[in-house]
């Protein structure tokens, strides 16, 4: 495999990076007694440590430009100091606190049984798979999106971002807008969090480790597909036969 080769590979992950659920998310048809499974889920499966997820690529990494890298994205993410002004778990819960619901239960999070495979992978392949691998999950799958192609192509479609009012918590579930802080955050960072880590991925992992990350890709977008079908399900979302 050689460099493009091993970019396409990740990019086709990237664009396989899409749930059949989330149109049904978007359009409000989670009972709002309900969205609590959803936000929990996602703050105990990822966002709650993403720091330390990222941290551990960090610590294994021999390449000091590539610790800048991390350096600058743990920073943010920790303390909110480059853009957010708060620490981005943090912000996160402004959606639930916003929408009214029971923090308490975002401190001991019960995570489904699919969240808590997607997760045990995480920590595996940020643990034991080297710096690599582990910021390639991080960095590339967890912070990225089906668009990500136009990271590195101008021409390729860039990720949309509707207005704040359109947010579908705002706009479905009465989220008031002041509570879409790390909304806002994301938007301001995302695109040289982007940069970042292709750049990583392109100039600095050694071609002996492309087979490696591209395996780990794989296996994170298939734990993913399966934590968001089994959020879906809890969620009240069946899934129509007929869905690809």
């Amino acid at each position: 495999m050689d460099r493009d080769q091993f970019k396409e590979a990740l990019l086709s992950v990237m664009e396989r990076k899409t749930h059949w659920a989330w149109p049904r998310f978007t359009a409000g048809e989670v009972p709002a007694d309900r969205l609590h499974i959803h936000l929990e889920n996602e703050y105990g499966v990822y966002v709650r440590d993403f720091p330390v997820l990222v941290a551990r690529a960090y610590v294994q990494c021999p390449i000091a430009e590539v610790r800048r890298e991390l350096a600058e994205n743990i920073y943010e993410e920790e303390t909110g100091g480059l853009v957010a002004g708060r620490p981005h778990p943090e912000l996160f819960l402004e959606y639930p606190r916003g929408l009214g619901m029971d923090l308490a239960r975002f401190e001991a999070v019960e995570l489904l049984p699919a969240a808590r495979a997607y997760r045990d992978l995480l920590d595996e392949a940020t643990q034991e798979r080297g710096w690599s691998v582990a910021a390639a999950v991080t960095t590339l799958f967890l912070e990225g999106t089906p668009y990500d192609r136009s990271v590195l192509d101008p021409d390729a479609p860039a990720r949309p971002e509707p207005k704040l009012e359109e947010h579908p918590l705002v706009k479905h579930y009465g989220l008031p807008i002041e509570r879409l802080a790390l909304t806002k955050a994301h938007r301001s960072v995302e695109g040289e969090h982007r940069a970042a880590a292709w750049r990583v991925m392109l100039d600095h992992v050694p071609a002996a480790s492309y087979e490696l990350v591209v395996g780990a890709m794989e296996e994170a977008l298939a734990a993913w597909l399966a934590y968001r079908d089994d959020v879906a399900a809890a969620v009240g979302l069946g899934r129509d036969p007929a869905t690809p």
